[in-house]
Formats: C-alpha cells, structure tokens, sequence
C-alpha cells in the first residue's frame, strides 16, 4: 500500500468554446464590479473580445505584461490599478499575463479570473515568479492562486505552431517533473501522465492542421492537468535550471523549457527510473528523455539553448545559480554533472539513454546494473559515488546497445592491457588513446574553458615533462639543431590586461622532424624545452625554431586503431604552453601556425580557432641582433590569465 498525502487547490474552472461569454457572471460572482483587465501589447484581438465580454465592468486597462514577471513592470501596473480603484483582476494571456495578474493579487489581495491563450498552466498554480536585479525568485502562497480559470479553446485557436509547441512541451515539463516528485502521490501521478499522453498525441495532429479544434482543447486539458499538479507537488531541477536561465539570461520561458527538459530528464534517469519508465511507455518511445527530444525535434522546436541566444559563457554562471540553493530533486545536484547538462542543452545533442532504458536490454542486465552501482552507496565520497555509478551505468549501455560479444570483450581488454605495456616515463599511450580518441580534447573544453576575454586552454599531451631548466630570456632553446629560426616574444596579462611578473612558463615543442627530445636518446640533455619566467612587464622571450607538422607515435595500439579506421596520425604545427602565476588559474595551451598542414584535422582534435596565430616571416635584422643567415620567423602573442577561484 502507498501511503501518501493530497492537497487539492480551491480554484473554480470553466471549461468549454465560448466561455469567455461568462466572463462577466464570473466576476459578479465574487461580488466585484470594477475589473482592471491585464493583456499585452501582442493580445489586443484577444483583450478587445474580453473588454466586449465584461461591458462597463471594466474600470481600467493594462497591457504590459511581460515575460519573468519583472517587478518593474508591476510597479506600473499597480499604479494602474490603484488610480482605478480596481476591486478585481482579469488576465487573458500566457504565462506573462497570469504572472503579473499573480504579482499584484500577492499585494494586494485582489480576487484573480484568468482567462488562458497558451498552455503554459500557470494559471491553476500558487506558485509566482518574479525577476528583480537579474534574478528570478519563486514564492508559492494562498493569495497567489486565481479564484477562478476561464478556459476557452477559441482563444487558443489562433495560437502560432511554433509558440504551441513550445507551450505544449512547458506543460509536459511540470507533468514529467510532478511524477519523480518527492511529493509525488497516486492522484497527481494520474493526472501527469494523462497530461503526457493528451500532449504527445495532441501536438503531431496539430502539427498537421493547425486549426484542429479538438486537438487544442486535448492541449488546454492537458495544460489544467499539468498546471494542477503543478500546484500540488514540488517541481525538481528542471523548473530550477528554466527560472535561472529565464531570469538571469532573459531567455524565452516556453522555448526554454522545451530546450531544457529533455536534458534535466536525461540527468535525473538514473535515480527515477520507475517515473522514466511509465513516461516512455505513455510516449510510446524506446527511452523517455530521447522520446522528449524526438518529439520536439520531429515538430520542429528549439533543440538548443545556443539557438535561444543563451551565451556560452554564461554556462559556468547559470551552473553556479543552478547549485547554489538545495531544493529537493531525485538524484544529487553536483557543479560538474549541471555542467554537463547546460553543455548537452547548449549544443542541443540528444540524449543518450541509460541502461536501464534500453529496449533491447535483458530485465537482468538492468537489475545487474543496479547492483553493481548500489555498491558504491556507501563511498564516503560522493563525486567518487557518482562518477564510478556513471561509468558502470554508460559501460553497460554501450555493451548492450552494441551486442558485445565475449571475443570482442576480451580484444578490448588485450588492447588496454597492450596500451599499458607501452607506457613509460618517455611515452604515454593511454594519453595518446585519450587524445586520439577526442577525450582530452572533451575534459578540456567543459573543464577548462575561458572566458572570451581569457586565452583558450588545449590538451595537454603525452610529452610534458615536469621540471624543464629554467631558462635566460633571449636564449636559443633549440640549442642549434636545425630549422627556421624563430624568435618568440609574448606577454602574459590578467583579464583587465595588467603584466603578470614572476609568472612560470614551460615551453615546449618537436624538431623540424617532427620529434620531441625524449623520443631521441642520442640528444644530450633537454632540447626545444625550456622553463622561463615573465619580467615585470610580464614579458619573455627566447629563440627555437619554426614547429612543423609531425605524427604521433603510431607504432602501438593507438598507430593500428588510426590504421583500421582510416585515420592519419598527424598533428597540425604548434607550440605548448604552461603558465602557473600567483593568484591566477593554470592555463595549458598551444599556439598553431596560420597556414600550416592539417590544421583541420588535428587527429588530437586540439585545434581551436583562436589559437591559430601568424608566426610571421622576417629577414635582415633580427630584435635582438643575432645573426640570422636567410629567413627566420617571428611570433608575438599576449597570453590572458583568469584568477584563481575561489
């Protein structure tokens, strides 16, 4: 038996075509007479037929609602209302209408009648959010829910494809997120996955004939449901992350919650399958947050947050918003696993299902994989918890999803095993494997990632070697060997372009035949390596020689999986970086020659646009007065570094 508690919210609902005829019975019926009617600049048809409605019940007029419930906005509008001596509001609109019909009834203790043109649900909710100062803030409370809701489906019927589908999948999110609720009761699970189903079957027939009037009234019954549970249960990390991008990035609410809901369903899987189960199976989909992402996709919605104008740089900010304040969700909430979400949503990939999602996969393979995960509960730590759960969990996705056979198995593992056997203090293979195979490339991009007034980062590769001598400014780290001379002049600065002195370079490179000194035993001690230290201008320089293209070791498991896919095994020319400085984050990088060979296909994959910089050609004199016989090359670059966090 499930024990369980159910709270039902006191809201009066008329549900029809033409209802907005009893518009006026409704507000007499709660004993008011003067009506301050909210719209916006975008619903004068829509508020014109509700002025009609209301006759001379109408005291005033206010159509500046918009989205995120700015309180600006309400400031003006409770200037409206009190010149009016308003005793009652009626809001026709979406969400932004509701909100701030919600904003001033929480002020003033207003009676609400709230006549719905989207499916946003919002309407049948106590719950408000207000943005102030680049914030939104959520409140829930008794005097915010709407006495009474009027829903009209003609009012819906001249709704844009594109805003249903986006309202639609605003609906979905609060009937997903209300099933994996820690709330969650056998009431409002009925209510959510009619919703889902009542969504999922309603918007491909829209999709097909927009004025399909049945199909929109399914929407505006599903929207009720999913409203309402909406104010029963308590929404998890979804609704969190939307009103944080919403609120801080002025991204579009509806659009928003389509981008992100597939995602934030995707990271909760793991700790909700039985809710994602009964979501698919309602969907009719393999897996329930790829079945989400399907359905947007097949209709034609916004699949990524880039898309809605969201900046990149701004993902680091929305993921420290997004943690900073617990709130009750199925699985653990950690900076890195966010991050990887706002990454997905950004890029708008599809998400891969776990597991336990799989179609094809044994009932036992799912219950194996939950035992073996459920043994790392009791790991004192929980990003180790969470990371091994992850790994076990994605290892037998991949071995299910692709049949793997025992023979492929132990290939694999000859193949690790051969990997290790070539790794020494000269050679790392498993870096190489990391590299080749765009790992590095991956941890580096979502780890390291710099603001776009810091110097990019890039991999690090398998030929660092700790501890380089340090080096005189002005010195030739190429030690004679053969090439085009290069001279090397470059600053490091922080990010409002202050010299940064004392700060630790290591720099280091291959010879003109592509190899690095310790893949050359005959060399005598470290050559084309150097550890150097920026003067109070934050400058150094030095001498070496033109970087050329070069293969990495291919003579080991790496050079035969590059060989039997087809692949090449070169690197585009460059130079490595390490800068360690007081105060300031490291930054490892590299810079590659404008120009140079395979600069787009790395097969490290470790070039980035703006890291690709002109090694200039010269003749004659050279900055330092070396003599240089016939041409020589020139590289002048500032490095910027972020501080260290905190």
């Amino acid at each position: 038996m499930r024990t369980f508690v159910h709270t039902s919210r006191p809201s009066r609902v008329v549900f029809g075509a033409g209802t907005v005829g009893r518009l006026r019975d409704e507000v007499e019926r709660l004993g008011r007479s003067r009506v301050l009617l909210l719209s916006s600049p975008l619903l004068a048809q829509a508020s014109a037929r509700v002025r009609e409605a209301l006759g001379d019940l109408v005291a005033a007029e206010f159509d500046g609602a918009v989205m995120h419930t700015p309180v600006e906005v309400t400031e003006r509008a409770l200037d409206v209302l009190r010149d009016a001596d308003a005793d009652c509001l009626v809001a026709v609109g979406g969400g932004s209408t509701t909100g701030l019909s919600k904003a001033l009834a929480l002020r003033t203790d207003l009676p609400q009648v709230v006549l719905p043109t989207t499916y946003a649900g919002s309407e049948v909710t106590p719950v408000l959010g207000e943005t102030r100062d680049g914030q939104k803030v959520t409140q829930s409370s008794p005097a915010i829910l709407p006495e009474t809701v009027v829903y009209d489906v003609d009012f819906t019927r001249t709704l844009p494809l594109a805003m249903s589908v986006t309202s639609g999948i605003n609906a979905l999110a609060h009937a997903v997120e209300a099933l994996y609720s820690a709330d969650a009761n056998p009431v409002t699970d009925q209510q959510a996955l009619d919703a889902i189903s009542r969504i999922a079957r309603a918007l491909p027939r829209l999709a097909a004939d927009p004025g399909d009037v049945d199909a929109r009234a399914d929407l505006l019954h599903a929207a009720w449901l999913a409203g309402t549970c909406l104010a029963t249960v308590g929404m998890g990390l979804h609704h969190k992350l939307c009103h944080t991008l919403g609120g801080s990035f002025d991204l579009p609410h509806a659009e928003t919650h389509t981008v992100v809901l597939p995602h934030a369903m995707a990271y909760n899987a793991p700790a909700a399958p039985d809710a994602m189960r009964r979501i698919a199976e309602t969907l009719g989909a393999p897996d329930a947050p790829g079945g989400v992402y399907d359905l947007v996709a097949s209709l034609g919605g916004p699949t990524s947050l880039r898309d809605l104008g969201m900046p990149e740089s701004g993902l680091a900010h929305a993921t420290q918003l997004a943690v900073a304040t617990p709130y009750p969700n199925p699985r653990e909430l950690t900076s890195e696993g966010i991050a990887g979400l706002l990454a997905d949503a950004w890029h708008g990939r599809r998400p891969a299902p776990t597991a336990h999602q799989l179609p094809s996969a044994d009932p036992k393979l799912a219950r194996l994989t939950e035992q073996v995960v459920a043994g790392f509960a009791q790991t004192p730590d929980p990003r180790v918890r969470e990371l091994l759960s992850d790994l076990v969990r994605h290892l037998h996705t991949f071995v299910a999803a692709n049949d793997v056979t025992e023979s492929e198995w132990q290939y694999a593992i000859d193949f690790l095993t051969r990997t290790g056997q070539l790794c020494s203090p000269t050679r790392q293979e498993f870096v190489l494997l990391s590299d080749t195979l765009g790992v590095s490339s991956a941890v580096d991009l979502l780890t390291n990632s710099r603001t776009p007034t810091t110097t990019p980062s890039a991999v690090l590769g398998p030929f660092y070697v700790d501890g380089p001598p340090e080096t005189a400014h002005g010195s030739d780290i190429a030690a004679g060997l053969p090439g085009t001379p290069l001279w090397v002049d470059v600053r490091i600065t922080d990010t409002d372009d202050a010299p940064v002195k004392d700060a630790v370079v290591d720099v280091w490179q291959s010879n003109e035949d592509g190899f690095y000194d310790v893949q050359l035993p005959d060399l005598d001690g470290p050559v084309l390596r150097a550890r150097l230290r920026t003067d109070t201008e934050g400058r150094l320089t030095f001498w070496s020689i033109l970087p050329s293209e070069y293969p990495i070791p291919d003579d080991g498991t790496v050079g035969g999986m590059l060989a039997a896919v087809g692949r090449h095994p070169y690197r585009a020319p460059h130079l490595h970086f390490m800068i360690d400085a007081p105060g300031h984050r490291r930054l490892v990088t590299q810079l590659f020659v404008a120009g140079g060979a395979y600069l787009d296909s790395d097969t490290v994959f470790g070039v980035k646009d703006e890291l690709v910089v002109d090694f200039a050609p010269h003749s004659g004199p050279t900055p330092d007065g070396r003599r240089v016989d016939g041409d020589w090359r020139r590289l002048d670059y500032t490095f910027r570094i972020a501080p260290q966090a905190d």
